[in-house]
């Protein structure tokens, strides 16, 4: 009997190539968009969950001959990615709410509905390689450096591992391309998705204002000695490090060093101030294996398109670590996800405190 996978399609190419390959490996496939946002005022065509979105993958459904459904997930998106980003930038924070997505809804709440669809297994388009050694399922780096998505994909467990299948784990993007254009998928040339489905043209404070009510509110730019610099727009409009777009005229390079939520100021300072030796980490989740009990070596990620810094990770307690790198690094930000690798591994990750 042929196994049952259900493939997440965003009617992106990537999706869309791995549902194809499925089907080439013999298993029974079914193609599935995650509704998990959708405002009509806002539609965007390039969103992965878009209105086009959903009719390019029903096309690539009928043209490959699979079933296709359009699921719900509206309401615990809402609860669970934009109440989090939203909150997250309320204390002064910088949140990645794909990664929340892809852990609370694309392998969670995803594999739970596939289940009870009579479903072996979940598939998407990530370029990610799972292998299970030694009775363990681990998280290995894609074939394609340029394309690797084991960054956000750290927060699998052995149980999601287990029932997981990223097909284009052996393949460049150009070579999926390829494959999409000889199958004679309309999505071969499509662009990938860049942005945030929720916020329209990086436009944060708009969906902070809307979500919450609360207005968005000017303040003080001021140096390390808190004398005031000029004037910030609102401080869900900056990040740590951030040198661009601040609109302030010093004289000299200044970056963002801190975000002072209960003075709503931004403090600004030369690039030797968003250097770091360590940082802390909680909310953690380990894969490859149960728990940290000591020091380890290992090359970190603070943010996905960081390159990697070699660094020890000691246990702090039950649910924190602390990371010292061996060399101090750019512009560690409280909530953006730290993610430690051992070679190709996924050792495990959390959220930078």
């Amino acid at each position: 009997m042929k196994k049952k996978v259900m493939v997440g399609m965003s009617g992106g190419v990537d999706s869309s190539v791995a549902a194809a390959l499925l089907l080439e490996q013999g298993y029974e496939v079914v193609g599935v968009t995650m509704q998990i946002w959708q405002d009509d005022k806002k539609d965007d065509a390039g969103s992965c969950c878009s209105l086009s979105a959903v009719d390019d993958a029903r096309r690539v459904a009928n043209t490959l001959g699979i079933p296709y459904y359009v699921l719900n997930f509206k309401e615990i998106f809402d609860q669970k990615v934009i109440e989090y980003f939203t909150n997250e930038y309320l204390r002064g924070k910088t949140p990645n709410p794909c990664i929340a997505c892809n852990r609370y809804i694309k392998f969670d709440e995803f594999l739970r509905k596939a289940r009870e669809m009579g479903m072996d297994y979940v598939a998407t388009g990530h370029y990610a390689t799972v292998v299970q050694e030694n009775g363990r399922y681990l998280l290995k780096r894609s074939v394609s450096v340029a394309k690797d998505q084991t960054y956000p994909l750290y927060n699998l467990t052995q149980d999601q591992l287990a029932h997981t299948l990223f097909p284009l784990a052996p393949y460049e993007k150009p070579q999926v391309r390829e494959m999409a254009k000889k199958l004679g998928l309309g999505v071969a040339s499509k662009p990938d998705s860049q942005d945030i489905c929720f916020v329209v043209h990086r436009d944060y404070a708009s969906v902070i204002e809307e979500r919450t009510g609360i207005k968005v509110e000017p303040g003080n730019f001021v140096d390390g000695q808190g004398k005031i610099l000029g004037r910030h727009k609102g401080i869900y409009h900056y990040t740590i490090g951030q040198r661009k777009g601040l609109g302030i005229a010093t004289g000299k390079p200044v970056f963002v060093s801190k975000i002072d939520v209960d003075r709503n100021e931004i403090v600004l300072g030369e690039e030797s101030s968003i250097l770091a030796d360590s940082l802390i980490a909680a909310d953690l989740n380990f894969i490859a294996i149960d728990r940290l009990e000591a020091p380890v070596q290992a090359t970190v990620k603070i943010r996905y398109g960081s390159r990697e810094a070699a660094a020890t990770i000691e246990p702090l307690g039950a649910d924190q670590v602390k990371v010292v790198f061996e060399q101090p690094q750019r512009a560690v930000t409280a909530g953006q996800s730290v993610v430690f690798y051992q070679g190709d591994t996924v050792l495990g990750g959390g959220i930078i405190q």
